[in-house]
């Protein structure tokens, strides 16, 4: 493991129950990261998606690849402390399998294209090598309001 959870947040702002990332496992900076999120079945969302039949929601899978793409932004930023990654966009997101209570999602994250203040990005998720989502996301870097 590269980072856990302690060192993860001393680089993004998120905290439970909205951090969706455990731990980072590889990382090649501006270029490529993959990060792993434990799916457990006390996650809050759980309680109403969908009773007796828990499915992560798609939309949290994409915020977990956004997440996991922020530690790999963030982390090369000067003062991060003072900035903020935005979505701006999410292209091509397509939702192959139901992520489920025990599942592990290995979250690949890859440059498409980056710029200071601007970048593409895409997302794949895997549980147990089975390409479960993906999407293509658009972020920018913008200064934290204080």
């Amino acid at each position: 493991m590269l980072m856990d959870v302690n060192e993860i947040q001393r680089i993004i702002p998120h905290r439970y129950p909205f951090l969706l990332v455990d731990a980072i496992m590889e990382l090649e900076p501006a270029k490529r990261i993959v990060g792993l999120k434990n799916v457990s079945a006390n996650e809050p969302f759980f309680a109403g998606h969908f009773p007796g039949s828990p499915v992560m929601p798609g939309v949290l899978i994409v915020e977990a690849m956004a997440q996991v793409a922020a530690v790999m932004v963030l982390r090369e930023v000067p003062h991060r402390e003072k900035k903020l990654v935005y979505f701006m966009g999410i292209d091509q997101a397509r939702f192959r399998q139901p992520v489920v209570p025990g599942d592990q999602l290995k979250i690949v994250v890859e440059v498409i294209k980056m710029r200071p203040r601007y970048g593409k990005l895409r997302g794949e998720a895997f549980v147990r090598d089975k390409l479960v989502a993906e999407a293509e996301i658009l972020s920018s870097i913008v200064d934290r309001s204080e």
